[in-house]
C-alpha cells in the first residue's frame, strides 16, 4: 500500500475483492487538517500533515509457473523407486539400501510438503485470512530444509559407525539400484530446476532431489571401488563428504526460510534502494513507515507513507510508482 498525502476529491480504495471502491470525499468526516488512512475496507482519521492517504490501484501481473505436473511426476517416480530399493535391500539383506529407501521416503514426504505449500498459497483470501495462505510455501521450505539437515545428520552418524566397523557390501546390486536412483532423482530435480532460483519452496524440492542424485552417485563410486579393490572404508568416507556438501548447500535454504518466516526483508531486496527510489519520485518530500516482507516464497509486498505537500498524487503517479517497484525489485503487492 502506498499512502500519499494529496488534495484529491475522490479516494480510491483497493478492496480485498476484485473490484475497486470509490469513496467521495464528502462522505468522509473531516476535522481540521487530517489524514484519512485507508487499510483494506476501513478508514480512520489521524492528525497528521496533509489530507488524504490512498492505496495504489494496480494490476497484479505475476503468474507463478505451475509445478503441479512436476510434483505429481516426482512423487510417483520416487515412490516407485522407494519400493524397488526396499525390495532389493530386503532381498540381499543390505542395511545400506534399506536405510537409503527410508531416506528417499522422507524425500517423498518433502515433495508432498512442498506441493502442499504451493496449493495452499493458491487458496483465496477471506475475512479471516486477508492475504490467503501464501505463507504456507515459506513454512514448507523451512520444513524441507530441516528434514534435509536431519537426514544428512543421520547419514553422517551412520557413516561414522561404519568407519569404526567396516562391513562388506553387495557391490553389484547396490551399484545397479543406486544407478537407478541417479536417473530418478536427476530427472525429478530437473523438473524443478527452472523455479529453483526465484522460489524458495521450489528450491527446497530441487535441493532434495539433487542431494539424492549426489548420494546415489557416491554410492555407485564407493560400491565399484569396494567391489574391485575391497576398500570397505570408502563407502562411509564418501558418505561423510557428500553429507558435508549437502549441508553446506542446504544451510542457505534453512537460513533464508527462517528469515522470511519472521517477516524479514527478502535477500534480493535492498531496503535502502527501495527508499531511494521512492524519495526520487516526482513531488515526494519524504518517505516513512516503509516495510517490505515476503508474502510467500515467490511474492514480495511493501507498504510506505509518501509525504507530498505540493505535487498532486493522481492515479498515473501511483501506477508509475508501482510499476517501477515491480520492475526494479520484483515487488508485486504495493
Amino acid at each position: 500500500m502506498l499512502q500519499v498525502c494529496d488534495q484529491r476529491r475522490t479516494l480510491l480504495l483497493k478492496s480485498s475483492t476484485p473490484r475497486d471502491v470509490h469513496i467521495p470525499r464528502q462522505h468522509l468526516r473531516k476535522t481540521g487538517r487530517s489524514t484519512v488512512v485507508l487499510h483494506g475496507a476501513h478508514a480512520r482519521e489521524s492528525p497528521t500533515q496533509g489530507d488524504v492517504a490512498v492505496s495504489a490501484d494496480h494490476e497484479h501481473s505475476h503468474s507463478p509457473a505451475s509445478f503441479n505436473a512436476a510434483f505429481g511426476i516426482g512423487i510417483a517416480l520416487n515412490m516407485a523407486f522407494v519400493a524397488v530399493e526396499a525390495f532389493y535391500g530386503w532381498k540381499v539383506d543390505s542395511l545400506a539400501l534399506l536405510a537409503d529407501a527410508g531416506h528417499n521416503l522422507s524425500d517423498v514426504i518433502g515433495l508432498v510438503l512442498a506441493w502442499g505449500g504451493v496449493l495452499a498459497g493458491k487458496l483465496l483470501p477471506d475475512a479471516r485470512h486477508t492475504y490467503g495462505w501464501k505463507r504456507a510455501s515459506i513454512l514448507a521450505a523451512f520444513v524441507n530444509a530441516l528434514l534435509l539437515l536431519v537426514a544428512m545428520g543421520s547419514l553422517a552418524w551412520e557413516a561414522v559407525h561404519r568407519l569404526q566397523s567396516p562391513q562388506s557390501i553387495e557391490g553389484v546390486t547396490i551399484m545397479v539400484v543406486a544407478g537407478i536412483g541417479i536417473v530418478v532423482n536427476t530427472a525429478t530435480a530437473l523438473l524443478f530446476m527452472r523455479g529453483s532460483q526465484n522460489d524458495l519452496n521450489i528450491r527446497g524440492a530441487f535441493l532434495h532431489m539433487a542431494a539424492d542424485a549426489l548420494v546415489s552417485a557416491g554410492v555407485v563410486v564407493a560400491g565399484g571401488l569396494a567391489l574391485w579393490y575391497g576398500w570397505t572404508w570408502l563407502d562411509p568416507v564418501v558418505s561423510l563428504i557428500i553429507a558435508a556438501v549437502i549441508v553446506t548447500g542446504t544451510w542457505s535454504l534453512f537460513r533464508q526460510s527462517l528469515h522470511l518466516m519472521f517477516d524479514g526483508v527478502p535477500e534480493r531486496v535492498d531496503l535502502g534502494d527501495v527508499q531511494a527510489l521512492l524519495e526520487g519520485l516526482p513531488g515526494v518530500d519524504r518517505v516513512h513507515d516503509l516495510h517490505v516482507w515476503a508474502m510467500s516464497t515467490a511474492e514480495i509486498a511493501m507498504t510506505a507513507h509518501l509525504v507530498m505537500p505540493d505535487a498532486p498524487a493522481d492515479d498515473a503517479f501511483l501506477q508509475a510508482a508501482t510499476r517501477q517497484l515491480h520492475d526494479t525489485f520484483d515487488i508485486e503487492h504495493v
